[in-house]
């Protein structure tokens, strides 16, 4: 992420100045000790396989990743000249952390990881996306995903 200090004034203002959507209540329950989860991940930086559609601006959509998927599978659609890709480049757990949390599990700090995960498309409005994470969260759960790596970028 570029840091707010190299941008103007105006810039830098515009993004302080940005909305934070609140909630009435909170989503978070209790559940069984990690060591007794399946985790998914849910990253924001726009990835997908190679052969799938990649996103566009402001998509409220998601990719779907399978566990077998290795970085050079992934290809990262978020482009923007304020959005630094290097990181994903050199070690794509950066932004989505499979390998790392493959290690978890074989360590037993978690239960296991989900077959499938999930990419959408970052600096979309998070209100665009409402519909489609209440659909994705029953998805995950007929899977019997307990836990959930969120992943910002």
């Amino acid at each position: 992420m570029v840091r707010l200090e190299i941008y103007s004034e105006e810039e830098r203002n515009h993004l302080l100045s940005l909305p934070c959507p609140g909630f009435e209540s909170t989503a978070f329950t209790r559940g069984p000790k990690l060591s007794q989860r399946k985790v998914a991940i849910i990253s924001t930086a726009g990835l997908h396989l190679r052969n799938d559609r990649p996103f566009g601006l402001g998509a409220s959509d998601y990719r779907l990743i399978p566990r077998q998927a290795s970085s050079k599978d992934l290809v990262m659609s978020h482009i923007s000249t304020n959005f630094d890709r290097s990181g994903f480049q050199m070690d794509v757990n950066l932004v989505f952390p499979l390998d790392r949390l493959c290690e978890l599990a074989d360590a037993g700090f978690i239960g296991s990881v989900a077959a499938y995960h999930y990419s959408f498309m970052g600096a979309t409005d998070p209100s665009a996306m409402k519909e489609t994470a209440q659909n994705l969260a029953g998805i995950m759960r007929k899977d019997g995903v307990n836990a959930v790596l969120l992943v910002p970028v």
